[in-house]
């Protein structure tokens, strides 16, 4: 998780979340949240993400959304990393969506566990 924040704050993620889904949802543990000022921050911080992982042997299942650079989603399937349009954020509200996951990781991106 360190390493997705870190990357993320390379690139001046705003706002991020990690909500723990462990219990909550089937489909992955963990999802990421943060917000680009554009859509070419959004992309860029997607890209620059999907480049730092993929040494490391992690690469995503599954990407939506680069093209546009509105919300991507990259699927690592245990982690699923939503980078948002700030207009698109406060419109899907994934952190209200799932307000009864435990926030593991929030504010700036700098190192946690």
């Amino acid at each position: 998780m360190r390493l997705v924040l870190e990357a993320l704050a390379d690139r001046k993620a705003v706002d991020p979340v990690v909500l723990d889904l462990r219990g909550l949802c089937a489909a992955t543990d963990y999802f990421v949240i943060c917000s680009g000022t554009s859509d070419t921050h959004v992309r860029g911080m997607a890209e620059h993400l999907v480049q730092v992982l993929a040494p490391r042997g992690l690469v995503p299942h599954h990407v939506e959304g680069l093209t546009q650079g509105r919300w991507v989603l990259l699927d690592y399937v245990d982690l699923v990393v939503h980078v948002f349009h700030p207009e698109l954020r406060e419109f899907y509200q994934l952190e209200r969506l799932w307000g009864d996951a435990p926030v593991v990781a929030a504010g700036d991106a700098g190192p946690t566990g």
